[in-house]
């Protein structure tokens, strides 16, 4: 007997779905531009999303900028699994290792204090890339100093000691070119200045509460959206180099 199609198949096979998935990949989005996205209805969009949501692919956070907005975000841990099982169901030959890309290039993070989430991207994306890539870190308010946590989660987690650094003002970036800025609170998104000709991802991923686990699990989600976000780096580097 042939076997039904995976789950993951039957739910990224509908188009506006597939359209859904393939913009959320790159960055976190709200609904209404989603709808801009896709070219489709808000109500059609809103079903779809739900059963993105349903089955453990997409999540949704509230704006920490509008409360009234929410986020979707991808979960690409779980559809690169769902992807892997997918390929397997149909012939096992077709699950394979993809041999991991370490580019270059200028890349900006940015949150509000630039004392927490952004620096931790910019040394994790700095470790991943075995300082290969320019990265740099600001802030639209930035605090006097980064959090101790901070400090702490990535000396303990990944080896990296940050303690000599501190945050800087985004004014401080003006007249620098950046092939990628990332902003990475909701409230950092709607200031952030135009950088010029760079590619803009949004992760929207809230302030972690003033505790050690709350840091940990922070710097879990950003190693895992740094991790992603280095094969589009690579990709995006080799676009430029042919032209």
């Amino acid at each position: 007997m042939v076997a039904d199609p995976p789950a993951f198949v039957r739910l990224a096979a509908h188009p506006v779905r597939w359209r859904l998935l393939s913009a959320l990949a790159g960055s976190d989005y709200r609904v209404r531009e989603l709808v801009a996205l896709v070219g489709e209805p808000q109500n059609l969009v809103s079903y779809h999303l739900k059963l993105l949501r349903d089955g453990g692919l997409a999540t949704v956070t509230r704006s920490s900028f509008d409360g009234r907005d929410s986020y979707y975000h991808l979960d690409l841990d779980r559809c690169g699994a769902a992807l892997a099982e997918s390929a397997a169901a149909l012939h096992p030959a077709l699950r394979r290792d993809v041999a991991p890309t370490i580019p270059g290039g200028a890349v900006l993070f940015v949150c509000t204090g630039n004392s927490a989430r952004s620096p931790i991207a910019e040394a994790l994306l700095r470790r991943h890339t075995g300082a290969r890539a320019t990265v740099t870190s600001a802030g639209s308010r930035p605090r006097p100093e980064l959090h101790p946590h901070t400090v702490r989660v990535l000396r303990e987690e990944f080896g990296v000691d940050v303690s000599g650094q501190r945050p800087r003002h985004l004014d401080s970036l003006a007249g620098r070119t950046f092939d990628w800025v990332v902003t990475m609170c909701d409230k950092a998104r709607e200031v952030c200045p135009d950088f010029g000709r760079t590619r803009r991802v949004h992760w929207s991923i809230p302030e972690p509460a003033d505790d050690a686990a709350a840091f940990r699990r922070t710097a879990a989600e950003i190693d895992t959206r740094v991790r992603y976000l280095l094969p589009a780096l690579g990709t995006a580097n080799r676009e430029e180099a042919r032209r």
